[in-house]
């Protein structure tokens, strides 16, 4: 499920005391051991180093002017874009950092991030996939400092379907660190470079081609917490549309990255299976009792792709379709036989990750698959074995994310609900869970849980009995 991040300028000390509480109970790492520091420091000083195996092939491409778009309080930046046009369509340069060239197979900074699997994201801080003199200093590509990459070229055509893409180690270097808010900015007001005109450009053609083959775009908004006379107030964030084409770049990248994996036979997918029909039919009811408009003659894809996350009400069945998809996963292959189901159902494609290698262990070894193929020689070793593990090491790294993400989540909500007892409030039942159902309070911007089972679609009232921050539960009855 796509994260649903919580947003706060800035928290208060009771809100990060709760945070801290959610980190300790699930053991979210907060400091790293003293000697993977000092090899993070030492790597750092020394320089980036090709890994074992690889030859000696870095070209420079400081020539070109690309920038990174992302949250404000980032420094892990793990991609730059850069576009031009050809006489054939557009040409997208994406450098992704190149943990490789820090973090070598075997070592004890290597050893860790297979620990840790993702850098894990709570609201007021992050607990780092690498230590910080890698993640945030030698390895992110900050503006106007000389980087080394894997830097992606990919060719489209006018109508923005991909006619060639190949990657390559380069050294880099970022222009400018934009946020989301100030390339909007940009772009809108045309005080951008051609880049940035070209993001909105090939984003926007790179979501019809995403509609054309069924894909289903999930905009998930984030949740803002803010502090008020009476208590908390928790509402759905804004969304930019700068974000969806950004997105539509790491998109048409991945597809690219499975693409020269199936061919060269052996990586590593990003797997989801589709959606059946009885979960469309559920997201449609509860769409009905939202009163959000969804003609039968729409299909699901492309109601979902029109839902503003900007609405509340269409923010809620945002959210109530991203729980829909339920068995992602990863898989490897070798010897060119494909997983038994390759695809990503939500992307409608096959699909790999390799444009987070700062938040996500297993992006350094699918590059290094992917960097041997485009070279046309023999992945390394060491990138080969490690295919076996890295499904199942991801596949924990993901539950405990998405433990830390749903407790956040509840701690949030409870501390917006507990000055609340005895209200009674409107909701939405959205789905049916093992004892009881997930129902969508109107407002607040809270997700919560019954004991009984309504009707999916059901309007309900609900009076709030009890909040309990520790435990981070409500107790809420449906009244008659």
């Amino acid at each position: 499920m796509p994260r649903r991040p919580v947003l706060g300028s800035p928290f208060d000390a009771e809100l990060e005391a709760g945070f801290a509480t959610v980190r300790r109970e699930l053991d979210v790492p907060q400091h790293f051991p003293p000697a993977v520091i000092d090899a993070a420091e030492q790597v750092a000083r020394v320089g980036p180093t090709l890994p074992p195996g690889v030859p000696d092939d870095v070209v420079d491409r400081t020539d070109l002017n690309l920038v990174t778009i992302d949250p404000p309080a980032s420094i892990d930046l793990d991609q730059a874009f850069a576009a031009e046009t050809t006489t054939a369509g557009f040409r997208v340069w994406y450098a992704i950092a190149d943990v490789s060239a820090f973090v070598g197979p075997g070592s004890l900074l290597d050893i860790e991030a297979r620990e840790r699997g993702v850098t894990l994201y709570s609201p007021d801080q992050r607990a780092s996939l690498h230590p910080e003199a890698i993640n945030e200093q030698a390895g992110s590509l900050l503006p106007g400092t000389d980087k080394p990459a894997v830097l992606w070229q990919i060719d489209l055509d006018k109508e923005g379907n991909q006619t060639n893409a190949s990657a390559r180690r380069a050294t880099v270097r970022s222009r400018s660190k934009l946020t989301y808010a100030e390339a909007q900015q940009h772009i809108d007001a045309g005080t951008g470079d051609q880049s940035l005109s070209l993001l909105r450009t090939v984003g926007l053609l790179r979501e019809q081609l995403e509609a054309a083959r069924g894909a289903i775009s999930l905009r998930l908004p984030s949740q803002e917490i803010t502090r008020t006379d009476n208590g908390y107030s928790l509402h759905y964030d804004t969304s930019l549309p700068v974000e969806g084409w950004n997105a539509q770049i790491s998109l048409l990248t991945g597809m690219a990255a499975a693409q020269i994996m199936v061919d060269v036979g052996h990586g590593l997918l990003r797997t989801l299976p589709t959606l059946d029909d009885h979960t469309v039919n559920q997201v449609r009811r509860a769409a009905r009792a939202l009163e959000i408009e969804w003609p039968t003659s729409e299909s699901y894809p492309d109601r979902v792709r029109r839902l503003d996350p900007n609405i509340a009400a269409e923010a809620a069945l945002l959210t109530r379709a991203a729980r829909s998809f339920r068995g992602a996963g990863y898989e490897a292959f070798a010897n060119h036989a494909l997983p038994e189901q390759p695809l990503h159902g939500a992307i409608a494609s096959i699909y790999a990750h390799v444009t987070a290698p700062l938040r996500r262990v297993c992006d350094r070894f699918s590059n290094e698959i992917v960097l041997a193929a485009c070279a046309d020689r023999p992945a390394p070793a060491w990138a080969l074995e490690a295919l076996d593990e890295l499904p199942e090491l991801m596949g924990q790294a993901r539950r405990r994310d998405g433990a830390l993400d749903r407790a956040m989540v509840d701690f949030v909500e409870t501390m917006t609900m507990r000055d609340r007892v005895g209200e009674v409030f409107s909701g939405v039942v959205l789905s049916h869970g093992r004892s009881g159902a997930n129902v969508q309070l109107r407002d607040p911007a809270v997700l919560t849980r019954i004991g009984s089972q309504p009707e999916i679609g059901t309007e309900v009232s609900l009076r709030l009995d009890s909040v309990d921050i520790n435990s981070r539960r409500m107790q809420l009855s449906v009244l008659a």
